[in-house]
């Protein structure tokens, strides 16, 4: 079976909690197969980022075709773009796509707090936006993207609104930041898809962790993931959430600031394969025994 091609355009974090790093195991660990044009090297960790130097338009071009014209591609997703003239050009490459899904994840500010996007990437934005399929902002970012202030749940539809109205895209609009509701005791998330006609309501638990760095890259990838291969939009949304509160929960506790999430879900999978079946050659029992004396 051929796995889903993901073509996946984003900063890299050294710190492997976000970005590029944290795509491609999201992509990997639902199936997918990963490919990169990376816009910028980030200098980056649980407690920020340190230094950025974005990568030069024609250098993201050119990975974004080699990726194209030999391998090809089933969805994109798009993440920190890293300048205002790639953010055009690669707005332009992509319109010249038939029929391939792309989630646009307008990365404007880390979850440190550090700046990602200056105001003439996000205005370059725009383009982007007009040849996505969906766009996964969330509070802050909706608010920039649609000067529009959002404190509850009924302005972030008719934000959701605004932005589907100017756009054409389906919104994904993320009701994280929102002020905390609860039902049946239990604090929920609200985040809502909006379309021409139609409004879904997405309320999951809310996990108190600091260890939430790069939860907005694993959602919009697992989207496209699930487009590429085949799902439909509210198949692929519901498996994109479920697969985010999961990675959220496995997290290992890395790092001293805003931790990176547990893509693997606690699993070793190779390890796991072994021991459920030895079929490689493997000795399964003394793999099993080797990775425990290490563990």
């Amino acid at each position: 079976m051929i796995p889903a091609r993901i073509l996946i355009i984003a900063g890299s974090d050294s710190g492997g909690g976000a970005g590029i790093q944290a795509d491609l195991k999201t992509v990997t660990l639902l199936g997918g197969f990963g490919m990169t044009a990376i816009t910028a090297i980030t200098a980056q960790n649980t407690l920020g980022v340190q230094g950025v130097h974005p990568i030069p338009t024609d250098m993201v071009l050119a990975q974004m075709e080699s990726c194209i014209s030999d391998i090809g591609v089933d969805a994109v997703k798009i993440g920190m773009i890293g300048s205002a003239q790639t953010a055009t050009a690669v707005a332009d490459r992509l319109a010249q796509l038939d029929n391939v899904p792309i989630v646009f994840d307008p990365v404007m500010v880390a979850t440190s707090g550090s700046v990602l996007a200056d105001d003439a990437t996000i205005a370059a934005f725009e383009k982007l936006m007009r040849v996505a399929t969906v766009i996964t902002p969330n509070v802050p970012e909706l608010q920039a993207l649609t000067a529009m202030t959002i404190a509850d749940l009924d302005a972030l539809e008719a934000a959701a609104q605004a932005l589907h109205d100017r756009t054409g895209a389906v919104i994904l609009a993320k009701g994280g930041h929102l002020p905390q509701q609860a039902e049946d005791d239990r604090p929920l998330i609200h985040d809502l898809l909006v379309d021409e006609d139609m409004v879904a309501e997405y309320s999951v638990e809310r996990i108190e962790t600091r260890n939430s760095h790069g939860t907005g890259c694993t959602l919009a990838s697992a989207i496209a993931s699930g487009l590429g291969g085949g799902l439909s939009l509210a198949d692929a949304v519901d498996r994109a959430e479920a697969f985010v509160a999961s990675a959220l929960s496995a997290a290992p506790g890395l790092g001293r600031g805003h931790g990176p999430m547990g893509h693997a879900l606690g699993l070793t999978p190779f390890y796991h394969l072994l021991a459920a079946q030895d079929q490689t050659g493997w000795d399964a029992a003394a793999f099993a025994a080797r990775y425990s004396d290490h563990a």
